[in-house]
């Protein structure tokens, strides 16, 4: 066929052929090219491993593996929580805080938890347990204040004589001072006055009294 291109070229016909062979030649890859003009090394080719694509392809294995181990794993699903929502909405109070108590124990920081399980002791007038969990979320960092003072779930803490106190101190729970739980336990185990009075004496000693706590309890104790 060369032969004749060559004998022939002057013909218009014989240059638009060798226009369209050269453009076949050019746009045909490395594989259809040895099947039909290196035919035996192409069948010694096909029977030798092929390196670049092995290599390529314990490459592109590596790389999925590597980004497999660097993807975050899934939390454990919370299902509690949803179905605590869910009896919630149902009025089931009392199943949604039995959920809502499974969720915690997953998710013992989870701030909509704790919220929703204080709606849930409200609307069942448990306003201790309400407070509890109140006073959880907001340590750890619920801030929506005016949703405790407006949301209907919880319109029984808000008629509460402690609610004042509760929304005073930042929607917290007022701690009790250790020298008073100290006193209190002192006062409920010793019965005998000799034995109360050494006792103070001594919480005194420790700092856990003040000259002016301990004067106080001790009139107390004695009934002046």
């Amino acid at each position: 066929l060369g032969i004749l291109y060559i004998i022939f070229f002057w013909f218009p016909l014989f240059w638009l052929i060798s226009l369209i062979d050269a453009i076949v030649f050019f746009s045909m890859d490395r594989e259809s090219f040895d099947r039909k003009y290196n035919k035996a090394d192409f069948t010694n080719l096909r029977q030798q491993p092929d390196f670049e694509r092995s290599h390529r392809t314990d490459f592109e294995r590596r790389e999925t593996q590597q980004r497999t181990a660097q993807r975050p794993v899934a939390e454990r699903p919370n299902q509690y929580k949803q179905s605590g929502l869910e009896k919630f909405r149902d009025f089931d109070y009392a199943g949604a805080i039995g959920d809502f108590k499974k969720s915690l124990e997953i998710a013992p920081q989870d701030i909509a938890t704790h919220f929703n399980i204080a709606c849930a002791y409200s609307l069942i007038e448990d306003a201790k347990m309400a407070y509890f969990h109140l006073d959880k979320a907001v340590v750890h960092g619920f801030r929506d204040f005016q949703k405790i003072k407006q949301h209907h779930a919880l319109a029984y803490l808000r008629i509460q004589q402690e609610f004042d106190d509760f929304e005073e101190n930042g929607f917290r729970l007022a701690q009790k001072p250790r020298t008073t739980t100290a006193v209190e336990n002192l006062l409920a185990s010793q019965p005998d006055l000799l034995d109360q009075l050494k006792k103070l004496g001594a919480l005194r000693e420790k700092g856990l009294l003040t000259e002016q706590e301990f004067a106080d309890q001790k009139k107390r104790l004695m009934g002046s």
